[in-house]
């Protein structure tokens, strides 16, 4: 727990003052502190109460770690507003994650019962804002995946991706 709380530390810019306490309102720590509780009780193979602590975790911090998803140390997200990480997801250590990434599978028509489903991420990498990581594919290490891309394939270690920038709107000309 206090390398978690380390990393908030350490990662997020915004905390001053008082650091460990303000970490502690941090719902990416509760929320992975509540999935460690819950993969242990998944690991033992009892069928309900893991995920009803994942749905209770959820509703408490928007944040949903499925109780069969294993996760490194030193994960830190960042504001952690919907953000999903499935079943059989992988997570690395020092691991950063934005809001509203999804680590997930790509749907019930493509993956099997029992299949890998979710992806692998490696070691110290950053997932963006927004960031959708679907399927079995594996991130390296070092990479960083930039806001709102959807990765669908293997991305190799210290690989930087990045979505498409939005091109502006004409404006209008003002009126008189």
């Amino acid at each position: 727990m206090l390398d978690d709380i380390r990393a908030a530390i350490r990662r997020d810019p915004a905390l001053h003052g008082i650091r460990i306490v303000e970490a502690l309102l941090y719902p990416g720590l509760w929320a992975l502190w509540s999935h460690r509780l819950g993969h242990r009780l998944h690991r033992c193979g009892l069928p309900l109460l893991p995920r009803a602590l994942s749905q209770l975790t959820r509703l408490l911090t928007g944040i949903e770690i499925h109780p069969g998803a294993v996760i490194g140390r030193r994960l830190f997200i960042d504001h952690g507003a919907a953000v999903v990480i499935g079943e059989t997801a992988r997570v690395g250590d020092d691991v950063t994650v934005y809001h509203r990434v999804t680590l997930g599978g790509r749907g019930w028509w493509c993956d099997g019962k029992g299949s890998r489903r979710h992806p692998t991420i490696g070691d110290r990498v950053v997932l963006g804002v927004g960031a959708s990581v679907l399927g079995p594919v594996r991130v390296g290490d070092d990479a960083h995946i930039g806001a709102h891309c959807l990765v669908l394939h293997d991305v190799p270690p210290g690989a930087r991706l990045r979505a498409p920038a939005a091109t502006p709107l004409t404006t209008a000309e003002p009126r008189p």
